[in-house]
């Protein structure tokens, strides 16, 4: 099976159901040993929203969810919690193939016209990894 899970998760409202199945279906493929590690991509906030949010938001954010990711990380064997910056697909292309990740697992939604026009951070990631990708709807 895997020894190098990513499991990239996203804060959405009706995500808690999605990012518990990709944790299920990680643990099914790990192998003992394995080490599954749980990504959360924070993406820079526009200079022209940042100036109206309170002078320690972005820290507060953060801090909630590193204790978020943590709490998921905590739950599995071989789990490790990590927040970065970035964007969102290409952050998560790139951390697989530094960490040399064979295996990522991520959640998607159904497709809708934004998707067809922009790309989805799924679809990005199922077209351009360089490792397996299992994909969750």
């Amino acid at each position: 099976m895997y020894k190098r899970i990513l499991v990239p998760v996203a804060f959405e409202d009706g995500n808690d159901a999605k990012i518990k199945g990709a944790t299920e279906i990680a643990q099914a493929l790990a192998e003992s040993g394995s080490r599954i590690t749980f990504l959360h991509v924070m993406e820079q906030i526009p200079g022209y929203a940042i100036s109206y949010l309170p002078a320690d938001y972005s820290n507060q954010v953060r801090k909630a969810i590193e204790d978020e990711v943590a709490g998921m990380a905590a739950k599995v064997d071989g789990g490790v919690g990590l927040v970065v910056e970035g964007h969102s697909g290409r952050t998560i292309l790139d951390w697989a193939k530094d960490n040399d990740s064979d295996l990522i697992v991520i959640a998607s939604h159904r497709p809708g016209m934004q998707d067809l026009l922009l790309g989805s951070t799924a679809s990005q990631v199922v077209r351009h990894a360089a490792c397996a990708v299992h994909v969750l709807r």
